[in-house]
């Protein structure tokens, strides 16, 4: 208890220590288990996102791959083509740091699909140029958060009751302030990162609940602290843990029946277990504040716009 008390208080730092040494065989595990999946990933261009997108397509799923580069996206759906048919592999562009880019990739995707079977929210930021974005955000909020919040609301009718949400969470968890989650208050790349994947912790456990038995399972997870993603070298200049250590629990969790009753918990990859997230996060008051604080931003920008 005390070790995971700290690891909240000092989240980055004592992330060093965890790193998960369980590797799953996913193609042994899945493929004749699970009927082929439509599966939208989005940042799916790097890190975490590239190589679940290419263990998923080598399992038959076919994959929406959402990216905010469009040269970066056709190049990945060229390597990921050599491992399927094209036909099973989507593209789609959007800057998950303005709000009008989610609501036209949220559009697009409905255009084209009745159904959705997962949604893995994978797209984060921890360093950026700007750090504000057009809206006034600070930018690790609004990808982080408040991104794949409106995304998911927007989608949630593409989910049946056996569809799953995955949402990127990290051990690096921080108390919200919500007059920084408004942008009002400005914060370290380090606070605003932790205190953005506490938040996406709290609001979808609080969407969980409030869909449970009529929707999706929504689960957060930490899919492993300091692995080499493109992120993790930027902020800490450091080469990191096997990627696919996360790509494989997302799998795990977007796919396996372990997670289908999990609906509004948390895991955490570097103890390879369903675990007590930061204790706010379990606290229904203060989830529904910060859901509320979104509701209030994304209703303001809906006003302005």
């Amino acid at each position: 208890k005390t070790i995971q008390k700290e690891c909240y208080k000092h989240s980055f730092f004592i992330a060093l220590f965890f790193f998960s040494p369980h590797h799953m065989e996913i193609q042994t595990i899945f493929r004749e288990k699970t009927m082929p999946k439509t599966i939208l990933i989005t940042g799916a261009t790097d890190g975490i996102g590239l190589a679940t997108s290419k263990k998923l397509v080598s399992l038959g799923h076919h994959l929406l791959l959402h990216g905010r580069n469009l040269e970066k996206l056709e190049h990945v759906r060229e390597e990921l083509s050599d491992l399927t048919n094209t036909l099973s592999i989507e593209t789609y562009v959007a800057d998950l740091s303005h709000m009008e880019d989610i609501e036209q990739l949220a559009k697009a995707i409905s255009d084209k699909h009745t159904t959705l079977d997962v949604l893995i929210n994978n797209a984060g930021v921890y360093k950026s140029p700007t750090s504000t974005t057009q809206e006034g955000l600070d930018i690790r909020f609004a990808v982080n958060t408040i991104a794949p919040y409106l995304l998911t609301k927007r989608l949630l009718p593409l989910l049946n009751a056996s569809g799953r949400i995955i949402n990127l969470s990290s051990a690096a968890q921080s108390p919200v302030d919500l007059k920084a989650l408004s942008g009002h208050t400005q914060l370290s790349d380090r606070e605003a990162y932790a205190q953005s994947k506490l938040a996406i912790t709290m609001w979808s456990r609080h969407m969980a609940d409030s869909i449970k038995g009529n929707g999706p399972a929504i689960i957060a997870v930490n899919p492993g602290s300091l692995l080499g993603s493109k992120m993790v070298k930027e902020a800490f200049g450091i080469k990191g843990g096997d990627i696919n250590i996360g790509a494989e629990i997302l799998i795990r969790a977007a796919l396996s029946e372990e997670f289908a009753s999990a609906s509004g918990h948390y895991f955490d990859n570097d103890s390879g277990k369903f675990a007590a997230p930061y204790p706010d996060a379990l606290d229904p008051k203060r989830c529904e504040e910060v859901v509320m604080t979104i509701k209030d931003i994304l209703e303001k920008m809906l006003r302005r716009n």
